[in-house]
């Protein structure tokens, strides 16, 4: 599994209805993609949900490097590069996913967390500690699913996770979604990736 996330930060004045249109009238175009678990089309609102900035950014699960590719080098990345410039591509190697108990519900709300892997601990302790962070999570009450990935670059870990309400109780950054594309969501590997 590999994670994938661009920012596309837009002005304070900006009409987000502009960006739920897109998604509405673009958003089924990868309901079917090859290589791809799951988007989740996300979007922040400034001053919603304690949401500094207006925000467009959606998150990936791909199964595979050439689901991804296919994508990056393709048509629907372009379209994004044609509408708003060529954004930076977060990118992370996939830890662990887990489904939760709410799975088979329409995710509403996502929740992103960032946390820099610092000090001298073992690499397998944190990023043990994270897997079984994850599957905490998505143990919650309206969690629909969980993932948990690292950037070896940075040193970064990332903690998504999708939900059936508004206003999950986790932390990290909180997300509206507008829309889910999950054509290969049952392939995504369970538990532990190594």
């Amino acid at each position: 599994m590999h994670a994938m996330q661009y920012e596309i930060t837009l002005p304070a004045d900006y009409d987000m209805g502009v960006i739920r249109k897109r998604v509405e009238s673009r958003g089924h175009l990868l309901d079917a993609f090859a290589g791809l678990g799951l988007k989740a089309y996300l979007m922040r609102e400034r001053g919603v949900a304690g949401s500094p900035v207006n925000q467009y950014a959606p998150c990936y699960l791909w199964n595979t490097p050439q689901g991804m590719n296919s994508f990056l080098w393709g048509p629907g990345f372009q379209g994004i590069v044609d509408d708003f410039g060529r954004p930076e591509v977060q990118h992370w190697a996939g830890l662990a996913y887990e489904e939760g108990p709410a799975s088979q519900a329409t995710p509403r709300s996502a929740v992103r967390h960032r946390t820099r892997l610092t000090g001298q601990a073992p690499l397998a302790e944190l990023t043990d500690a994270a897997v079984r962070d994850a599957a905490r999570i998505a143990g919650q009450d309206g969690a629909v699913c969980a993932a948990v990935a690292v950037d070896p670059r940075h040193w970064e870990l990332l903690t998504f996770s999708l939900w059936d309400h508004a206003s999950p109780d986790t932390p990290g950054d909180l997300y509206e979604v507008l829309h889910l594309s999950a054509p290969e969501r049952d392939r995504l590997p369970r538990g532990r990736q190594w």
